[in-house]
């Protein structure tokens, strides 16, 4: 038993991270002891066949008992299996319609148990499902490629969201890491995570586009990186939102990655803001992901393949 229980806990076990699928070998998907987790977890499809079969267990164990003790529910057919399951399901949602009831001390004791049992069962499965419903939820639109590009003569990274609420997000902090894969001078390969510090990195209101910009100079970790150096390393970009929505009171999270060959060199995103008539900005969500060629091609280093701090340099198989 222990044997079988070690090789089920070392099975694998998918995670995903944005876009990022991981693996992860020694845990277990439910932990008998965190069902709340479990819940709060697993898909609305996945979360009603389960809340079924719960129910189905409750009922049949019960149905069973009045089957198991003759006599106890009194106008039930000796031995009927379907009188016993709906007077069961009647029972446990506390409906009782009168025609079977408890005919003994036996009944009595089996019905009040069950009473008891549905009583829990509904306030437990209304607490779930109200904070299924209630959890906060992003809705923040991500460019589909980052771009880098020159900005104010620097090489610079950029990655475009759009809030896609009709409502204002405040309190917005934004934060850019590059996961990369690094050999040590051991000749130890490892990923490790860089922080990629933002031009800006918190907003006071979020109302429609931002654009998050990394300037690649020579304390940059992607200093001296072309697209041949960021595959190599399989280069992956996190670009992680929290803001704070009013309309529900509550933080929102959200996180987007970005591999190798979602990063355009030498692009630029297409101007998604305008003024409309009247003199209002106006955002046109359905271009966050446009991009062009940014013109640069012959003084941008990373049009040739070398991204560093605006130095030509050779590229790193």
């Amino acid at each position: 038993m222990a044997r079988a229980a070690r090789r089920k806990s070392n099975q694998a076990q998918r995670l995903r991270v944005g876009e990022l699928e991981l693996v992860k070998v020694g845990v277990r998907r439910f932990d008998p002891r965190d069902p709340y987790h479990f819940a709060l977890t697993i898909s609305w499809p996945g979360f009603v066949v389960y809340v079924f079969t719960f129910y189905g267990l409750i009922t049949l164990m019960f149905a069973g008992l009045y089957l198991a003790n003759p006599g106890s529910v009194a106008n039930a057919r000796p031995g009927s299996i379907s009188d016993a399951f709906f007077f069961s399901i009647e029972t446990l949602a506390t409906v009782g319609y009168g025609e079977m009831a408890p005919a003994n001390l036996v009944g009595h004791l089996i019905a009040a148990a069950e009473i008891v049992s549905g009583m829990a069962f509904t306030a437990i499965m209304t607490g779930l499902v109200f904070v299924r419903f209630s959890k906060p939820r992003p809705k923040i639109f991500y460019a589909d490629k980052a771009v880098i590009t020159p900005h104010n003569g620097t090489p610079t990274l950029m990655v475009r969201i759009g809030n896609g609420r009709a409502n204002l997000l405040t309190n917005t902090s934004l934060q850019l890491t590059a996961l990369i894969r690094e050999t040590s001078r051991e000749g130890r390969s490892a990923y490790n995570s860089h922080d990629l510090k933002l031009v800006r990195d918190r907003a006071p209101s979020f109302p429609l586009m931002l654009t998050l910009m990394h300037v690649i100079d020579e304390s940059s970790p992607l200093a001296g990186f072309d697209a041949e150096a960021m595959t190599s390393a399989n280069v992956r970009l996190f670009v992680s939102v929290e803001a704070r929505d009013p309309a529900l009171a509550a933080l929102v999270h959200d996180l987007r990655t970005y591999s190798v060959d979602e990063v355009a060199f030498g692009m630029r995103y297409v101007d998604a803001v305008s003024v409309d008539d009247i003199g209002r900005p106006l955002a046109d969500m359905t271009k966050i992901s446009l991009i062009e060629p940014d013109g640069s091609e012959a003084r941008h280093p990373a049009r040739r393949g070398v991204v560093a701090g605006g130095a030509e340099r050779e590229a790193v198989g």
